[in-house]
């Protein structure tokens, strides 16, 4: 991330003071979606390991039910949830490749530009679709109702989120006119066809 930010206020320039967001709301939802997003895989690593790299008995009670699947397909699951997970990381470099110099928490750089390449042609916001996907694999591969949570309230803060950082596109005016031509283009915020 660090070398995201590095190379995107190198091109892009610095952020706007202007363009970053004002109100409480929009400046509590990016660290609730960190929060929400990192807190659970630190956890339960952590947890893990402090165990003798035995899952807890706390832990094992927030796991997902072995009935649905059969217990047998259990480690395939898991398996393929993580070698997914692999697949999702190449993608969200592959977003933040088509994203570059543009790349920010909140705010518009000096040099902004409409993204519309590779995983944008099909979603405006593919980095926060990475980030619901990835919630779901991580609750396959730690087989554990907990990211499952923590995807609900990305959810939920996504839905606070995204018109507010959409306002923010829409309030610059060298980039406006490109934007709302854009969200005509590619109506899907997250799931395309769908949201």
């Amino acid at each position: 991330m660090r070398s995201v930010s590095a190379n995107a206020e190198t091109k892009g320039g610095r952020i706007r003071p202007e363009s970053m967001p004002t109100s409480f709301l929009a400046r509590i939802v990016t660290p609730i979606q960190l929060f929400a997003t990192f807190l659970p895989p630190m956890v339960y690593v952590c947890a893990v390991v402090l165990n003798g790299f035995q899952q807890p008995v706390w832990m094992a009670k927030l796991a997902l039910s072995e009935e649905v699947v059969g217990l047998e397909w259990k480690d395939a699951l898991r398996v393929l949830a993580c070698s997914a997970n692999f697949v999702l990381w190449e993608i969200t470099d592959s977003v933040f490749d088509h994203l570059a110099e543009q790349w920010h928490a909140a705010g518009r750089r000096e040099k902004s530009r409409v993204v519309q390449t590779g995983p944008y042609a099909f979603v405006r916001h593919p980095l926060f679709s990475t980030v619901l996907i990835q919630k779901a694999l991580w609750a396959v591969m730690f087989w554990s109702y907990v990211p499952l949570f923590a995807l609900a309230i990305i959810a939920a803060v996504f839905v606070v989120k995204l018109p507010i950082e959409e306002g923010t596109i829409l309030q610059d005016e060298g980039i406006r006119d490109e934007y709302k031509a854009y969200m005509k283009k590619v109506p899907a915020r997250l799931i395309p066809y769908i949201w």
